[in-house]
């Protein structure tokens, strides 16, 4: 059973950071990448960031510049840093994961795993 279990959500001012954490229960090189997929009510879900497993990444028009995923195998865990936060940002952040590499297609993946979210809010 895939779990992803997301940490690092919180309310922080426009112009802020916040580093995101996404604990995963199995080694992170059984899948063929990973990801960060934001959802704002009202709105559709935007995936922002992805990673495959040779370490490529693929980031959203909308973060690019501002948001870095990374990832580290040793504590099996992902990451997204988000810089200069904007209010636009606001919105249920959930950590994804694909096992299978033939559908890995960066922000593009439908990915076939996801956690439970955690939430990030930016006032202006």
């Amino acid at each position: 059973q895939v779990q992803l279990v997301e940490s690092g959500g919180g309310s922080v001012q426009s112009g802020g950071s916040l580093r995101l954490s996404c604990a995963a229960s199995e080694y992170m090189s059984n899948y063929g990448c990973m990801g960060w997929i934001r959802q704002a009510p009202g709105k559709e879900h935007e995936e922002v960031a992805a990673i495959d497993n040779d370490g490529s990444t693929s980031y959203a028009a909308s973060v690019k510049g501002r948001f870095t995923i990374a990832r580290d195998h040793d504590k099996n865990t992902l990451y997204l840093q988000m810089n200069s936060l904007k209010p636009e940002d606001t919105a249920m952040y959930y950590c994804a994961a694909e096992k299978n590499p033939l559908r890995c297609w960066g922000v593009g993946t439908d990915f076939e795993f996801r956690g439970q979210g955690t939430q990030v809010t930016v006032s202006s």
